[in-house]
C-alpha cells in the first residue's frame, strides 16, 4: 500500500495549525509542512505567541514556502460567504480553494494526493479535479479526497486526539481507494479504524454542511423555545434538561444564548440554502433559512429587551459589555453575537464599554468598524475597549454578558454595584451567572437573562420601528476609512 511520509498544509489558520500540530504529534515519521500567504501568520507560529487562542500540547514549527517535493497536500484555506455578484450573502466564495489548486498543479510533479479540508459546498472536488485534468502533465498524477474537520473551537486539539469519527471521501475507481486508504493509514496511529469512515466525495461535502446545520439548528430551536419561556413563566434550562432527558434527542446544543456566532454555523448554512434554491428545492431552502432567520430575532429581540428595561432609552448611557469572543475559550470574533448587539446598541447611542479577556483591542476596533456595523466615526465617539471587567463596569448603568467566560462567575459583584449607576442591571446573555441570582438581587441588581423571568414588572418597550436585520456577509455600503 501506498504510504504518506510528507504532507503539505495550505492554510495555517485555526484549522490548519491544529490539524498539523496534532499529526506531526502522533505521526513523528511524517514530515509536516504548513504554508500560507500570510507571512506575519507563519511567523507568530514560529514564535512564542501563536496566532491563535486555543488550549495547545503541541506546536510545530511552520515554514513560509511551497515545497513542491511534497507528496500529500491538504488545503485548509478561508471559503468565505460571497459578498458580491451571483450568490452573493449566501454562496461559499471558492477563490481561495482555486488559488490553491492552481498553485498545486504548476508546481507539482509524479504522485501527487489533494485534500480538501476546508467546509466546501458539495461538488467543489470535481472543480479541484477539472483544474487538474485541465493542467495535466504527462508525468503528473492527481487524486482528489474530501476529509472534512469537525472541530470546535476552544477544543480542537481535544477533538482531533479523540474524534467522534474521521470522513474521508474519493473516487470509487482503485487509484482513488488507493487514495483513501493511504490517509487512513495515517489516522489509523491514533484514531480505531471502526471511527474512520469512508463515503463516496460528494457524501462527505455534504456530511459537513448537514451536520453544521444540524447542530445550528438546535440552538435556533431551543432559543425559539426561550422566548416562549419568558412570556410564560418557565424556565428554559429546565425545559432544556427535561427534553435532554429523551434518548431520542439527547441533551447537547440545548444552551439558550444569545445566539450562535463563529465562521461556520451561519456560512454552513447559507451555503445549505443557496444549494437548494440552486437545485430547485424551494422548500428545503425555506427551511433552512428559518434557523437563520431564528438566530437573527433572538439578537434583536435581546437588544430591544435591554433598551426596554433601561426606561426605553439608552442614548447617552455607559452599558459594559462583558465578553466580545462568539464563545469562550477562543479569540475569534467571526460572527460573535456581541458584534450585533454593539451595532443595534450603537444605533440607539449607547456608550459601549467592552472587555473580553483574549480579544484584543484591534479586533474589536476592525469588527465594529465594518460598514455594515457602524457609520462615520460611531466607533470611536461610542466605543471604549477595557483593560479589565471592573473598569468596563464602572459608571455603568447596565452589564451585559455576551460570552460565558468562567471568569463572568467568579467576579466581585458587590464591588461593581458599588460603582454602577441605580438601578444596576445584569443582561445575561449566556446564562453563566444562574446559581448567583439570590445573592446578585441581595446586592441590588436588577437581572434579566434567556429564557427566564427574575426581575420584577417593568414598563414594557414600544419602539417605534423594529431594529433592522443586517448581516456581516451584505457587501458594504461604502469604503472603509484605512
Amino acid at each position: 500500500m501506498f504510504e504518506i511520509k510528507k504532507i503539505c498544509c495550505i492554510g495555517a489558520g485555526y484549522v490548519g495549525g491544529p490539524t498539523c500540530s496534532v499529526i506531526a504529534h502522533m505521526c513523528p515519521e511524517i514530515r509536516v509542512t504548513v504554508v500560507d500567504v500570510n507571512e506575519s501568520r507563519i511567523n507568530a507560529w514560529n514564535s512564542p505567541t501563536l496566532p491563535i487562542y486555543e488550549w495547545y500540547t503541541v506546536k510545530i514549527n511552520c515554514f513560509y514556502n511551497m515545497n513542491i517535493s511534497l507528496i500529500y497536500f491538504w488545503i485548509i484555506v478561508n471559503t468565505p460567504t460571497k459578498t458580491y455578484g451571483m450568490g452573493k450573502g449566501r454562496a461559499a466564495d471558492l477563490k481561495y480553494i482555486e488559488a490553491c489548486a492552481r498553485r498545486i498543479v504548476q508546481n507539482s510533479n509524479g504522485y501527487k494526493i489533494v485534500t480538501e479540508k476546508s467546509t466546501v459546498p458539495v461538488r467543489a472536488a470535481e472543480s479541484i479535479r477539472r483544474i487538474f485534468d485541465a493542467n495535466t502533465k504527462p508525468n503528473l498524477n492527481l487524486q482528489v479526497l474530501s476529509n472534512p474537520e469537525f472541530l470546535a473551537e476552544g477544543t480542537a486539539i481535544k477533538d482531533l486526539k479523540n474524534p467522534d469519527r474521521v470522513l474521508i471521501g474519493g473516487d470509487e475507481t482503485p487509484e482513488g481507494q488507493r487514495a483513501v486508504q493511504a490517509l487512513c493509514a495515517v489516522y489509523e496511529h491514533w484514531v480505531p479504524r471502526e471511527k474512520i469512515l469512508t463515503t463516496n466525495t460528494w457524501s462527505s461535502e455534504l456530511s459537513k454542511l448537514a451536520a453544521n446545520a444540524f447542530l445550528a439548528q438546535r440552538i435556533s430551536s431551543i432559543n425559539s423555545i426561550s422566548a416562549l419561556c419568558e412570556a410564560t413563566g418557565a424556565d428554559v434550562e429546565e425545559v432544556a434538561t427535561a427534553i435532554g432527558m429523551d434518548q431520542r434527542i439527547g441533551n447537547k446544543f440545548l444552551k439558550a444564548s444569545v445566539g450562535f456566532g463563529g465562521s461556520c454555523f451561519q456560512k454552513d448554512v447559507l451555503n445549505l440554502v443557496y444549494l437548494c434554491e440552486a437545485l430547485n428545492l424551494p422548500e428545503v431552502a425555506r427551511y433552512w433559512q428559518q434557523v437563520i432567520d431564528m438566530n437573527d430575532y433572538q439578537r434583536r429581540r435581546f437588544a430591544s429587551r435591554i433598551i426596554d428595561s433601561l426606561f426605553n432609552t439608552v442614548t447617552d448611557k455607559k452599558i459594559a459589555i462583558l465578553g466580545f469572543a462568539f464563545k469562550k475559550d477562543t479569540g475569534d470574533t467571526r460572527e460573535s453575537s456581541s458584534i450585533y448587539i454593539s451595532k443595534y446598541l450603537m444605533d440607539e447611542g449607547a456608550h459601549l464599554h467592552i472587555y473580553d479577556p483574549k480579544v484584543p483591542r484591534e479586533q474589536i476596533v476592525v469588527d465594529l468598524s465594518h460598514p455594515g456595523v457602524s457609520e462615520d466615526d460611531q466607533v470611536s465617539r461610542l466605543v471604549t475597549i477595557s483593560k479589565d471587567p471592573y473598569e468596563a463596569c464602572d459608571g455603568a448603568h447596565a452589564v451585559v454578558i455576551c460570552t460565558e467566560w468562567d471568569m463572568f462567575k467568579e467576579l466581585d459583584y458587590e464591588r461593581i454595584h458599588k460603582k454602577m449607576l441605580k438601578p444596576a442591571f445584569i443582561f445575561d446573555g449566556r446564562r453563566v451567572l444562574d446559581g448567583l441570582h439570590n445573592e446578585l438581587q441581595t446586592i441590588g441588581f436588577q437581572i434579566e437573562t434567556i429564557g427566564k423571568k427574575v426581575s420584577s414588572k417593568r414598563i414594557p418597550y414600544a419602539p417605534s420601528g423594529e431594529i433592522p436585520k443586517f448581516s456581516l456577509q451584505d457587501p458594504p455600503n461604502k469604503k472603509p476609512k484605512v
